[in-house]
């Protein structure tokens, strides 16, 4: 079929390639040593047509399939622990994630951001943070784009997109079950996968996965805690208890499902069906925040929690009174998290004599609940909250794509998406209760919050691809974006006590409408049969959007649409490479250097004298570097593979009068206002890093495979990534700044003949180095001037070894 080249990818490295489309046929499942060393030459189709890697001018970072199972690359987060300038920090709330490239990301703290790096799932847009809880596994390819992506991936793509394609239906029968135990979280997983022809045009491919830890990664040190409710109404106190938690964190246990048909009924029509469904629940929604750095070394509400780089968190369960009478909560007063998602895609693509129509349809819905202990410290009268938001959308994209053999050949095509997106939280707080709340359940709220935003999306893109010679091509395209957000937020009750703070039952409205352009064009000469030069002008955009997580305070300026909206974020810039392979293709070196322009970067935060969060557009900030890759493969050594990457970037807002951070002075800096947020103190952080930028980072892998004489195979691999300093803080908070570190990541397994059975050992994060790749301030905790809150890190998990075996039934 005309598309199989682009996923039957036989390596065993990450390499710099191109990226392949939403494709459906395998010839085989595993990847298999080298026999003969040398580089391998992959067919992608990048700009929506096949061609090798080293002859698309476009650099993205690929981990192949083997890699993938190698190293159980399983999740974005896993995906960033061994991508250089690739940050995620799984949050609590808001989106739920803060993920970071090159240093531009999208803060966490807003379920109104969409991503700034776009995730793509078998060819169809994940803009949201909660993406992270997906089923990503049996997978077929990952690859990592970095910078604007305007033209190929659907919408949003800023900075970056990371591209997922899932294994597809094999040409044989092929059973395989795997289980796991990871000695860390005590997790036991057991993943089965069944693929099959069903006649000479259908073929049939489920995969199942389930895990279940009996501990965690983090420690929950929580100790009892008195609990006081204050009876607005009555004057009266009631008295309860916050008991500890001391179950490890997080507990997780998940199950993931994926049915894929693929049916080719004739030899120009292919189509792939995809089903899928993901649940997952852990013990606690925040249990990944650590305080890092706290004034005094423990914690500003509790001096019992010892602050530092360790993987140790202090959250109670909730009083009985509030787990008896919160929406959602537990009855038993546990904290938790649960995660149901579904999704259903079709591809569908016709092949005409010199054009191809490709159709992508694509339903997805998710929910998301939680319980939470809000401060993150076990303290008296500590704030709780509970959350259900839900999130659809439904999308179409057709594509009409030349391949003419003449000097010119183009791309056009359309996207069409719809999105849903209703939120509601409860939040009980400083003990406040109202015994004559018109409800029940809103007895122990001090405040309600309601909200959702309908999008529709209208995209329309093309390519035109002229050969000015033989040697020398240049393309021009163009992504045009028209979107509509209807969107209201309302405080449907606050507690009496609260004096007036916030809102109650004033809507806020926003009726927001979004165009723009995005033109993008490259000019590529292959200079020799071994070396491509490119430069490419590329820009991107991300729509506005609504604050629907955010808190109507009484004090707000300007309106309730202005209070709550914020403008696009866009970004503009070059970037130039060369590609080569050389030594006889034994050594690929790839090269890219690149600026980049952002306006309107944004950003969210909380708005202390107005009670509010608050997404804020930051101004200018621009991001400059290159990046060198390499990769050796020598025919000499068989099954020996090299490779390696350097990288400088350099991220910095040109103009940003941004929040202060908590305590700071006039005399730090907190000298101005923040334009347009009601008097909020700001600070001038022009000149300042972006968060999660750290200027230099390098990786180094090595991976050997061989077979004995008895016709068993063995290999092994490791990386190694080291990561500069970097600030977590998207205010330059000085004591959110992280040292640099390095960690390692090995793998290595020992498989019998033809791979019927495999047994594997894994090993992440070996130097056990503690990654924070988000922050907020301690809520709650008491500052005085100079001084500073506590800091709390979305942090990442700590050193993990796993024994996997894996039996394949032919």
């Amino acid at each position: 079929m005309k598309n199989k080249l682009s996923l039957h990818i036989a390596m065993a490295t990450c390499t710099t390639m191109t990226i392949a489309p939403f494709t459906h046929t395998f010839a085989q499942s595993e990847n298999q040593p080298s026999a003969r060393g040398g580089l391998e030459e992959v067919v992608v189709t990048a700009r929506k047509r096949e061609e090798t890697m080293q002859d698309a001018p476009v650099t993205v970072t690929a981990i192949s399939q083997d890699r993938i199972q190698k190293f159980d690359v399983s999740s974005l987060e896993k995906i960033a622990a061994i991508s250089p300038q690739f940050f995620v920090g799984r949050s609590s709330n808001g989106s739920g994630a803060q993920m970071t490239l090159r240093g531009i990301g999208s803060s966490s703290t807003s379920i109104g951001i969409e991503q700034s790096v776009a995730v793509i799932l078998d060819g169809v847009y994940y803009g949201q943070g909660r993406v992270l809880n997906e089923g990503m596994f049996d997978l077929a390819q990952i690859e990592l784009l970095k910078g604007p992506q305007s033209l190929f991936f659907g919408k949003n793509a800023t900075a970056g997109v990371i591209s997922l394609t899932t294994a597809k239906p094999t040409d044989e029968f092929e059973a395989t079950i795997k289980a796991a135990y990871e000695t860390q979280a005590e997790q036991t997983r057991i993943e089965g996968v069944i693929s099959s022809p069903i006649s000479d045009s259908v073929g049939v491919r489920l995969a199942v996965r389930y895990s279940d830890m009996d501990g965690g990664y983090f420690d929950n040190k929580s100790t009892t805690q008195p609990y006081n409710a204050f009876d607005v109404a009555t004057g009266n106190i009631v008295s309860d208890t916050a008991p500890a938690d001391n179950r490890d964190a997080p507990g997780e246990e998940e199950t993931l499902a994926r049915l894929t048909v693929t049916a080719d009924p004739t030899d120009d029509l292919s189509m792939t069906f995809v089903a899928a469904m993901s649940e997952s629940e852990v013990t606690n929604s925040s249990w990944n925040y650590t305080h890092f750095n706290c004034p005094g070394g423990v914690g500003g509400l509790n001096p019992s929690l010892r602050c530092g780089d360790n993987f140790v968190i202090t959250q109670n369960r909730m009083p009985s009174i509030l787990a008896n009478s919160l929406p959602n909560a537990r009855s038993n007063g546990d904290l938790f998290n649960e995660y149901e998602s579904t999704s259903f895609t079709a591809n569908i693509e016709y092949a005409l004599d010199n054009l191809t129509i490709t159709s992508v349809s694509n339903y997805q819905e998710n929910t998301n609940t939680f319980g939470l202990s809000g401060d993150f410290q076990s303290f008296p009268t500590a704030t709780f909250a509970t959350e259900e938001s839900t999130w659809n959308a439904l999308s179409e994209e057709l594509r009409l794509s030349s391949d003419f053999d003449g000097k010119f050949n183009f791309l056009l095509g359309i996207l069409y998406q719809k999105t849903e997106r209703e939120f509601d939280q409860w939040v009980a707080t400083a003990g406040l209760m109202n015994s004559l709340a018109p409800d029940p359940s809103l007895v122990h709220v001090a405040n309600q919050k309601s909200s959702f935003t309908d999008g529709e999306t209208i995209s329309p893109f093309f390519q035109l691809m002229f050969d000015v010679s033989e040697t020398v091509e240049l393309s021009l395209g163009a992504r045009y974006s028209d979107e509509t957000k209807e969107s209201e937020f309302v405080h449907p009750y606050n507690n009496p006590g609260l004096g007036g703070i916030w809102r109650t039952n004033e809507v806020a409205v926003g009726d927001q409408e979004f165009t723009e352009w995005s033109p993008e064009a490259t000019l590529s000469w292959q200079i020799n049969d071994d070396v491509l030069g490119y430069v490419a002008y590329k820009t991107a955009y991300k729509s506005g959007g609504f604050s629907n997580s955010g808190i109507y305070s009484a004090d707000f300026m300007g309106g309730s649409e202005s209070d709550f909206t914020f403008d696009p974020e866009t970004a503009e810039g070059l970037e130039a490479g060369l590609k080569s392979t050389l030594m006889e293709n034994q050594l690929r070196l790839n090269f890219t250097v690149y600026a980049y322009e952002y306006e309107d970067l944004q950003v969210d935060f909380f708005n202390s004298p107005t009670f509010a969060f608050i997404t804020l557009n930051a101004g200018a900030a621009t991001t400059q570097g290159f990046e060198f890759d390499t990769e050796y493969a020598p025919y000499a050594i068989p099954g020996l593979s090299v490779r390696s990457t350097v990288a400088y970037n350099k991220a910095l807002y040109d103009n940003f009068i941004a929040p202060c951070w908590a305590g700071q002075t006039a005399e730090l800096g907190c000298n101005t206002t923040v334009p347009g947020t009601n008097g909020t103190p700001g600070q001038d952080i022009s000149d300042e890093p972006t968060a999660m930028a750290p200027d230099w980072t390098f990786s180094l892998g090595i991976n050997y495979d061989n077979t004995l004489e008895n016709g068993w195979e063995y290999g092994i691999s490791a990386d190694a990534l080291y990561t500069d300093e970097t600030n977590p803080s998207a205010f330059a908070n000085p004591y959110a700044q992280r040292d640099a570190y390095t960690t390692l990541n090995a793998s290595m397994y020992l498989a019998g003949v033809d791979r019927q059975w495999q047994l594997q050992l894994l090993g992440k994060n070996l130097t056990d180095e503690h990654i924070v790749s988000g922050v907020v301030d301690g809520p709650s905790t008491p500052v005085a001037g100079g001084e500073y809150a506590d800091q709390l890190g979305f942090t990442s998990l700590p050193r993990t070894v796993a024994v996997q075996l894996t039996y394949r039934f032919d």
